[in-house]
């Protein structure tokens, strides 16, 4: 779910040639399902292989690789640990969700209805552990690192952005500015295109920062406050008071300075245990960032995971590849670099 800050934080518009030669630490749960909840037939029947497993996350993550391998941004992923216990309840929520989903689905199908059948088949998307250990071999084939978080990846990623391991963080979920993360990067995608929700159409995106310290200074707050704010409004811990938005809870705050301060001029009832949620954010569980190392693509690896294991045509990951060599070197010649593997 996430933090639905409105329109209180204050993003700026750039282009994905202002990454070039970035380092990004990429939240790998929030990006493999939005590949799985995209990526879809018309019915909204995900893409397969022969034996009938999903392989949309693979398509997502390999052509959206190579095309940030070609515009000189070095990704590195970020997959999530073990939640923190106050999140069971927020697991269960979207379980429920997805299952509900499954049978729309199902049904729509059934009756013919298309659109009603993919929209259902969005909000039924699954990430299986086996998806993850695939989506992990991939990037070790494409020369991508990743890490793995004890907790929350966000936290993590936020961590390697505020300790300058990465440039930035990239997300959809506003989590990772509570998480301390000092630069993040929203719709990081070359697809240029989005479709809009209960529509036919598509709208024009493109890629976002968001600084955390310039947005504070804007608000005339601190992190402390906007994690107060968050939790009015709701996070992936607790719902919602009633009644609060973004705006409602931004005011509440700067009048009252914390939600200890609302519940003492009795403004609002506050029943979840609002200090707990705060310490995950103030004080994430972290480890040791390992020293970051990006290599070049291995062709015959990537065809043994790809077109081999799961049906991917070759023709269409060799061009790939041939493409984006071709493109690295360009790069190589443009920093004037010894070898290509000194790019990385």
């Amino acid at each position: 779910m996430g933090t639905k800050f409105g329109d209180i934080i204050s993003a700026q518009s750039i282009s994905l040639s202002d990454l070039k030669g970035r380092e990004i630490a990429v939240d790998a749960f929030n990006t493999l399902y939005q590949f799985l909840s995209i990526i879809r037939q018309p019915d909204g029947t995900p893409l397969m292989d022969r034996k009938g497993r999903v392989t949309s996350h693979l398509s997502g993550l390999f052509y959206r690789n190579v095309n940030l391998l070609e515009q000189g941004i070095l990704p590195v992923y970020v997959f999530d640990g073990k939640s923190p216990e106050l999140k069971t309840e927020e697991k269960k929520r979207r379980r429920e969700v997805r299952e509900k989903a499954q049978k729309a689905w199902e049904k729509a199908k059934e009756e013919g209805r298309i659109e009603d059948a993919r929209k259902a088949a969005q909000a039924s998307s699954r990430l299986t552990s086996e998806m993850v250990d695939e989506s992990k071999k991939l990037l070790t084939a494409l020369g991508i690192p990743f890490i793995q978080a004890p907790s929350e990846g966000e936290a993590l990623a936020a961590q390697m952005a505020r300790d300058r391991v990465v440039w930035a963080s990239a997300s959809q979920d506003n989590d990772s500015l509570l998480y301390n993360c000092p630069r993040m990067i929203k719709n990081l995608s070359v697809s240029g295109r989005r479709r809009v929700s209960r529509a036919k159409t598509f709208k024009t995106i493109s890629p976002e920062i968001i600084d955390l310290d310039l947005n504070l200074k804007l608000l005339g707050i601190t992190r402390e406050q906007l994690i107060d704010i968050a939790m009015l409004v709701g996070t992936d811990y607790n719902d919602k008071v009633p009644g609060v938005g973004p705006k409602t809870a931004l005011k509440l705050i700067k009048k009252h300075d914390s939600i200890e301060g609302i519940i003492k001029g009795e403004v609002k009832k506050i029943d979840f245990p609002y200090e707990e949620i705060r310490t995950i954010f103030l004080e994430p569980e972290l480890v040791e960032v390992p020293s970051l190392e990006w290599n070049l693509p291995d062709k015959d690896l990537l065809t043994k995971v790809l077109c081999s294991e799961h049906d991917f045509s070759v023709n269409r990951v060799h061009s790939s590849l041939d493409k984006l060599t071709k493109k690295l070197e360009e790069l190589r010649g443009e920093s004037q670099q010894s070898s290509l593997s000194d790019f990385f």
